[in-house]
C-alpha cells in the first residue's frame, strides 16, 4: 500500500521516474511490453491506476478508445500533463489508488497499472482485487505490469517480514533513505491470488518484467 515513505520517495524522484526505462538491457522487454499492451487495449474505455509520468498512458491512448490517467501525487500529473497528449482521448486526475472513489462502475471496460502490484501487501492483495471489482464492476479488463527480480539489477532486500513482504531501501534524490515494501511476486504465487477473483488469468514472464491480464468475476 502507499505509505507516506513510499509516498515522499516517488514525490521526491518525480523528475527521474522513467529512468528505469532508459536501461538498454531492459530495451527488449520494453519492446515487447507496449505491442501486448497496445493489443489488448484496442478500443478500450481505460482507467489507469499510479500512471507516474504517464508513459504507458502515451502508448495506450494511440489505441484506446479514453484513458483517464490517475495518481495519487500533484507532482507525478504535472509531470505527465506535459506530455502534450490528446486531450480529446486522455484525461489527467489525482486518485488514490487504494481508496478508489464510487461512481467509476460502467464508466471503464479495462484497467492499467504499472509498478503498483509490488506495493500491495501479499496478505491485502485479495482483499484489493475484491475492492477493484466492487468499484469497477463485473467482467473489467484489469492488465497489471510489473518487475521481475533480476540479481545484480534489483536492489537487495534489507529486510522480510512475517508476511513474507520484502522491503528495500532507496536512496532518493535529496539525499534521503526511505525504507520501501516492495514485492517480486512468482507466477504460482499470482495465479494463486487471483484464482477467486479473477477469470482467464494469463501471465507473460520476461527477463525484467511481467504482464498479467484477468477478466475480473
Amino acid at each position: 500500500m502507499i505509505t507516506n515513505q513510499l509516498a515522499q520517495f516517488y514525490a521526491v524522484n518525480a523528475d527521474n521516474y522513467d529512468q528505469v526505462y532508459a536501461q538498454e538491457e531492459r530495451f527488449d522487454d520494453l519492446d515487447d511490453l507496449q505491442e501486448m499492451v497496445a493489443e489488448l487495449f484496442q478500443g478500450h474505455k481505460v482507467l489507469e491506476l499510479a500512471c507516474g509520468t504517464a508513459y504507458w498512458t502515451d502508448l495506450i491512448a494511440e489505441v484506446a478508445e479514453s484513458v483517464h490517467a490517475t495518481d495519487l501525487l500533484p507532482e507525478m500529473i504535472a509531470l505527465a500533463e506535459t506530455r502534450g497528449l490528446d486531450e480529446d482521448v486522455v484525461s489527467f486526475g489525482v486518485m488514490d489508488a487504494f481508496n478508489l472513489p464510487d461512481g467509476l462502475e460502467g464508466k471503464y471496460t479495462a484497467v492499467f497499472a504499472a509498478g503498483l502490484w509490488a506495493h500491495v501487501k501479499r496478505e491485502d492483495q485479495e482483499k484489493y482485487l475484491k475492492t477493484l471489482r466492487s468499484k469497477l464492476g463485473k467482467d473489467v479488463l484489469l492488465v497489471l505490469l510489473d518487475e521481475t527480480y533480476v540479481d545484480g539489477n534489483s536492489m537487495v532486500f534489507a529486510r522480510t517480514d512475517l508476511e513474507g513482504n520484502t522491503f528495500q531501501i532507496l536512496t532518493a534524490d535529496d539525499g534521503q533513505r526511505y525504507e520501501v515494501m516492495k514485492n517480486y511476486l512468482t507466477d504460482s504465487t499470482l495465479r494463486k491470488r487471483f484464482a477467486t477473483s479473477a477469470r482467464q488469468v494469463r501471465i507473460e514472464r520476461m527477463e525484467y518484467y511481467y504482464l498479467l491480464s484477468c477478466r475480473l468475476k
